[in-house]
Formats: structure tokens, C-alpha cells, sequence
């Protein structure tokens, strides 16, 4: 990462702010494609789960079958009440989840409407929009994927270190991370081991196993290629596995939101539109 700038008016000793190229232009163009493309193919995700708002293991998934996840409407006195059920455990949800809204507006509905692609219950609708951005997001996953082999940007910049894998180093970067104290100077050109290992999991994991998962769901594309089933234990299983993936993703992003604001919300956020990114190295007598 190359220093661009310095600024110089400074008392002799004092700390130097200096700007680095931190991201390359393809990595934050492909950064914001994949904000557009998570954000709607969550949206048309959970429209195509409101159909059946349930989810099973194996092949077959149905009323009748018992399901290891939930989200229902039952009746309660004149009315109903929204619930969220986890294997054994039941939760209420009634406004949020199951029954959406309040009053005469309220409605049987799995996720409520302003979390979904239509807004309005549509399957087909719902398909179309989740196709689109889910062809999109492959496209340019594959755009960075290639990419950064072929800068060696993984190697270099992903890839931790076998010091930095250490039980010692790792328990030390937890703790930091814990107290909220986030890496100065040298040593934040460079992404942590918590980063690199979480950047690492959803590059390579979470991502693949939604692709995955995403094309055993598909009739014609199990037609094709049959072992996906066995893979997978079967088609509701792949859907299992693609709504975990899914909302694992979701806590990725919150824990990653996180940082970026309780480590310098504009220092980041500049960085990933413009590349700069401005750190304090320790001062020099000139």
C-alpha cells in the first residue's frame, strides 16, 4: 500500500498523518455491487421464504412434515399471534414476525413488508428479482475472485501469517477487539487476523455454500447435475443450509458495519469510495 501524502505543518517529534492507497478501484467497485446485490437478494430471499415460511431437513418439505424452523400465525382469542419457532422453543413475534403490523393493518405474514422484494406477497415477482441480482453478485464475485489471484491480493493481503495464526497472537486480538482498541500507526496498513480470517470464511465458504445450495434448489438444475441433491441431503436441506448462510451473512455485516464505525466511521468509509485511508506513523525531527 503506497504512501500518497504527508502533511507537514507539524511540531518537531509530533505524530505525521500520512494517506495510503488501501483498496484498489476494482475492489471498491465490486465492494459496492456486492452492497447492492446482498441488500436485494436479501429483500427478494426472505419474499420467496414468506411462501412457506418453514424450514425442514432431507428431501421433502411440507405441511404435514415436521419442521425445525418456523414462522407462524396462531389463534388467539378474536385474533392472532405472530410466533418464531426454533425446534422446541417459541417465541412471540406478533408485530414483527408472523403477524406483521397492528390493527385492522395488520397481516399474516412471515417477514413484514418492508423487508421484502415486492412489498406486497409475490412469489413469481419475488424469483425474478432474487435470479437477477443472485447472476449479478456470481459475475462480479468472480470478477474479485479473479482478481485478486492474479495481483495475488489473497496472498498478500488475506492470507494470515503462521504468527498471526499463534493461540497467543489470536487471544491478544480477541482482547483488543474486545476492548475496542483497534490497530495505529504500521500496523493498521494491513488487515488483522480476526479480518482476514472473517473476509477468508466469507469468501470462501459462506459464498460458495449459498451458490451451492441456491442451484440444488433449482429443479432443472438438479436434472443436470443429481449428485447436488446427495451433496446436500436433499433439496430442504439446501434450503436449510442457504437461509443459515444467508443470515450468517447478515451478522457478518453487522459485526463489519460495527467496526467501521467504532474505528473511524469517515477514515473508512473515504477509503472504501476513494481509496485513501489516513493513519498516524510516529514523528520524525525534519
Amino acid at each position: 500500500m503506497a504512501t500518497i501524502e504527508d502533511y507537514d505543518e507539524r511540531p518537531p517529534g509530533a505524530p505525521r498523518t500520512t494517506f495510503i492507497q488501501r483498496h484498489s478501484a476494482l475492489t471498491r467497485l465490486t465492494h459496492w455491487i456486492n452492497v447492492l446485490c446482498l441488500s436485494l437478494l436479501l429483500m427478494s430471499g426472505l419474499q420467496i421464504f414468506n411462501a412457506h415460511p418453514a424450514l425442514y431437513w432431507g428431501q421433502y418439505g411440507a405441511d404435514a412434515d415436521p419442521s425445525w424452523l418456523s414462522i407462524e400465525a396462531v389463534e388467539e382469542g378474536d385474533g392472532f399471534r405472530g410466533i418464531l419457532r426454533v425446534g422446541s422453543l417459541t417465541v412471540t413475534t406478533t408485530g414483527i414476525l408472523g403477524i406483521s403490523g397492528a390493527g385492522d393493518d395488520a397481516a399474516q405474514r412471515g417477514f413484514p413488508s418492508w423487508l421484502t422484494i415486492p412489498s406486497y406477497q409475490d412469489l413469481a415477482t419475488g424469483r425474478r428479482w432474487h435470479f437477477f441480482f443472485a447472476w449479478l453478485f456470481v459475475i462480479n464475485g468472480l470478477v474479485y475472485t479473479l482478481y485478486g489471484v492474479a495481483t495475488g491480493h489473497f496472498r498478500r493481503d488475506l492470507a494470515p501469517s503462521a504468527e498471526e495464526m499463534s493461540p497467543r497472537h489470536l487471544k491478544q486480538e480477541i482482547a483488543d477487539h474486545a476492548r475496542l482498541r483497534f490497530p495505529k500507526g504500521e500496523k493498521a496498513r494491513h488487515y488483522n487476523v480476526l479480518q482476514k480470517l472473517a473476509y477468508l470464511a466469507v469468501i470462501f465458504v459462506l459464498l460458495p455454500l449459498m451458490l451451492a445450495t441456491g442451484l440444488t434448489m433449482s429443479p432443472g438444475i438438479d436434472a443436470g447435475y443429481p449428485f447436488l441433491l446427495d451433496v446436500f441431503g436433499g433439496r430442504q436441506s439446501a434450503r436449510s443450509i442457504h437461509f443459515i448462510c444467508a443470515w450468517s451473512i447478515v451478522l457478518f455485516v453487522i459485526l463489519h458495519v460495527s467496526m467501521v464505525i467504532l474505528s473511524g466511521l469517515w477514515n473508512n468509509l473515504r477509503s472504501m469510495i476513494t481509496g485513501r485511508y489516513a493513519i498516524e506513523i510516529a514523528g520524525d525531527d525534519k
